[in-house]
């Protein structure tokens, strides 16, 4: 797993730093080092990830991006053509910052529900445990990862998805 790293964020409170530090993911800050054909973490695209890209997962990598909304388009621009974007549909965070709120996954929280998805649940429970908080984000999203987990395709995991949608949104 890579993390692409704007250095936005409080380098004390940044799950992609920890995870760095632990040796769970690659750490880089130039979107030329990630390989073509990885599969992106992207909140910017409709195709939802699913059980499709695993085999560009486990061949090319998984990707997340740790950058401000300011800089999206800086890391995500230069991606575009040589990889496969996906967003993740919808889960509820449990890290401290944005405790039960929607969709507002740190990056951490983010590689573990794409590894979930993939099918890698063993993997994702193992990298997620590493964090205090990690097993809570399991269990407040283990009835939508399973269900993500079972769809075969993007279109199979939005539809899903909408089991899952409070009102409004």
């Amino acid at each position: 797993m890579i993390v692409l790293h704007a250095r936005d964020c409080d380098p004390k409170a940044c799950t992609a730093l920890r995870a760095h530090r632990m040796g769970l993911v690659e750490l880089t800050r130039h979107p030329g080092d990630v390989p073509t054909g990885a599969v992106v973490l992207d909140p910017t695209v409709e195709k939802a990830l699913s059980r499709e890209d695993r085999d560009a997962a486990l061949e090319r990598g998984l990707v997340a991006v740790d950058c401000s909304w300011e800089h999206v388009h800086r890391y995500f621009g230069p991606l575009r053509r040589r990889c496969r974007h996906r967003i993740l549909p919808y889960l509820i965070a449990a890290n401290p910052v944005n405790y039960g709120k929607p969709c507002k996954l740190s990056t951490v929280e983010a590689l573990a529900a794409a590894l979930y998805i993939l099918g890698f649940r063993r993997e994702a429970e193992e990298f997620i445990s590493r964090f205090k908080w990690g097993p809570a984000f399991l269990e407040l999203n283990r009835e939508r990862l399973e269900a993500y987990r079972r769809a075969e395709t993007s279109a199979e995991v939005v539809r899903v998805q909408e089991e899952f949608l409070p009102d409004g949104l």
